[in-house]
């Protein structure tokens, strides 16, 4: 998601700093434009608008926090915007100890819909963060973004964020069992989505993943280890809150096995392994 970022500001005019621990990983970038630095402090240091894009709430404080952070070249004047997905109650935290130490201002802004909406500007983003430093970041976020929505202070992005994939990953095995259950009944899959188009049970990842898993199509959309790492955050907040998620709990098992079978680092389409376990043949 990183490189789909810095290409889309790029490509819409963009000064564009980065720091990668894979040099391979700018390789590309740097030749459309962009500069290589040593450090997350020496990309804060040439930036008014620092974005972070991270696997986990531990990167990101690293990135933030490290000896070699942002904080060493914080200011009033400068903004993190950070479109990792993490946790909603590490992010507040963080917000408010960098604002505190440094005046620097944070804006959790999650993100929907993968590197090739990144890419086209297309991207759904759930914002959280003090008005001030959110209407800084807009200008900013609407190069990548069709849809922004506000949603509260710090954390609320994230929360929002984690609500968006409870119901994508409940989509995504529900869609994976029907295109099974198709299969096993002579039914074409791949003509489910248009025959049930406008329905209640119309949907952007019917459209979208039943004619992908139908036919196995492998291109490349999302890993499922970083759903499950989405759903285990969901259950530690879920816990926290005392919140009931019966059927979350159900969905993240099953991630679970997908993952320890080593499917894990596959795309969404492998969910349809889960229903093939001690079948020969595929459908």
């Amino acid at each position: 998601m990183g490189s789909a970022i810095a290409t889309r500001l790029l490509d819409r005019g963009h000064r564009v700093a980065l720091r990668d621990p894979d040099p391979a990983k700018l390789a590309p970038l740097v030749a459309r434009g962009a500069t290589a630095l040593d450090s997350p402090a020496a990309v804060a240091e040439v930036s008014d608008v620092v974005i972070t894009s991270l696997n986990t709430a531990a990167l990101v404080e690293a990135v933030a926090f490290g000896a070699d952070g942002v904080r060493r070249a914080a200011g009033p004047g400068k903004l993190l915007i950070d479109m990792s997905s993490i946790d909603p109650q590490a992010t507040a935290a963080m917000a408010a100890r960098l604002h505190a130490e440094t005046g620097m201002g944070w804006v959790d802004a999650p993100l929907s819909g993968g590197a090739p909406a990144a890419l086209a500007g297309r991207l759904t983003l759930m914002i959280g963060g003090e008005d001030a430093a959110v209407a800084r970041a807009w200008p900013v976020l609407a190069e990548l973004a069709a849809t922004m929505t506000h949603m509260g202070p710090s954390g609320a992005g994230q929360t929002t964020k984690l609500i968006n994939q409870v119901l994508c990953a409940c989509t995504f095995i529900a869609v994976a069992e029907a295109t099974r259950l198709a299969a096993d009944g002579g039914i074409d899959a791949a003509k489910i989505p248009a025959a049930l188009a406008g329905g209640r049970a119309d949907s952007r990842i019917l459209q979208e993943f039943m004619p992908k898993m139908a036919t196995r199509d492998p291109t490349p959309t999302g890993r499922i280890d970083n759903m499950l790492k989405d759903l285990e955050a969901v259950q530690r907040y879920a816990f926290a809150l005392r919140t009931p998620m019966p059927l979350t709990g159900l969905v993240t098992e099953l991630h679970r096995m997908i993952v320890r079978a080593g499917i894990g680092p596959e795309d969404n389409i492998a969910y349809m392994k889960l229903f093939d376990f001690g079948r020969t043949g595929t459908p």
